[in-house]
């Protein structure tokens, strides 16, 4: 027969467990670092932390192309964007914590990578998917650098060089998500990461069905925008908008007529929206589903490219640290 003292022991270890499954039960979160930082950078590091403190007993993993910082750093400039996806699946992969399925938030260009995980492989699978101030449609003109910056420096003048280069297009890594909108045709052509996890393709019959499948099996898609933001050109590009081709480009206008109808399409940078958008219209990636499903939210957040104080944290509230 228990005694008191072991009645409490007893309920207290049950309470231990139950909050132990609890714990576990809480939806795991993986951040993905923008161009420049790196995945343990202290502002990295104090956003998890955050985090941690806004979900108690969530895990948090910070992705990384490699475990040298400096490394880390390198390769948002400089590197296979395919190759790294690779790693970072694997990486995934390898994670107990994760093997549920994870929220996921990407910082910048970490935003369409995260997207293009969720395209090509999705095990474990994203449920919730923030990206602020990510290039969905790419850039067409490169982030200008600080003057101090002498590695952002470096790849931007090799870029700027000869951007859809067979080079170019395996070694830097804003090349692959650039977008010239007067030279769509090449953009397609030339095996550019954004053009293939885009399904924007020269033959309808290479389109990947399946990026599909996977893109609209998210449970939600925030797509948060910088109100002041000059560094990701253009800024619509982080709701899926994008600057329209210049008239000269007829293979791009006699594809796709109705953005013709806009009677805008001559004028200087005249952004297409989201829902103007042939992957949308056509639905090459389940955004339309996703949409329609009423799982897209578009997100202003006042200030410049990711000034994120008193923006993330009403979102990291709602979408993250759900139960699994």
């Amino acid at each position: 027969m228990l005694t008191r003292v072991g009645l409490v022991s007893v309920c207290l270890a049950v309470a231990v467990v139950v909050y132990a499954a609890a714990i576990n039960d809480v939806r795991p979160l993986v951040v993905w670092h923008g161009l420049g930082d790196t995945y343990a950078s202290p502002g990295m590091v104090e956003f998890q932390n955050e985090v941690k403190k806004m979900h108690p007993g969530i895990f948090v993993h910070s992705v990384h192309i490699d475990q040298d910082t400096k490394a880390d750093q390198r390769a948002g400039f400089y590197g296979n964007v395919d190759q790294q996806l690779a790693i970072v699946a694997e990486q995934f992969a390898s994670i107990p914590e994760l093997s549920r399925g994870f929220d996921a938030m990407g910082f910048s260009q970490g935003g369409q990578f995260l997207r293009a995980y969720v395209e090509r492989n999705n095990t474990p699978p994203v449920h919730n998917l923030i990206t602020f101030g990510s290039q969905h449609m790419g850039i067409s003109d490169l982030p200008l650098c600080s003057s101090f910056d002498l590695l952002c420096q470096v790849a931007r003048r090799a870029a700027k060089a000869g951007v859809y280069s067979e080079w170019a297009q395996e070694n830097l890594v804003q090349a692959q998500y650039f977008r010239d909108p007067a030279q769509l045709s090449l953009y397609m052509s030339s095996g550019s990461f954004l053009a293939d996890i885009n399904n924007e393709v020269l033959s309808p019959a290479a389109r990947k069905q399946a990026y599909a499948e996977n893109f609209a099996s998210l449970q939600h898609l925030i797509l948060v925008l910088f109100a002041e933001d000059e560094t990701a050109v253009p800024k619509e590009s982080a709701w899926f908008g994008s600057e329209a081709p210049p008239e000269q480009d007829m293979h791009y206008l006699d594809r796709f007529p109705e953005q013709v109808h806009l009677g805008q399409l001559a004028q200087e940078k005249t952004i297409v929206p989201m829902k103007l958008q042939p992957l949308y219209t056509e639905d090459w990636i389940g955004l339309r589903i996703l949409d329609e499903r009423g799982a897209v939210d578009l997100v202003t957040c006042p200030g410049r490219h990711m000034q994120l104080t008193g923006c993330w944290e009403s979102l990291a509230e709602k979408w993250i640290g759900g139960t699994l």
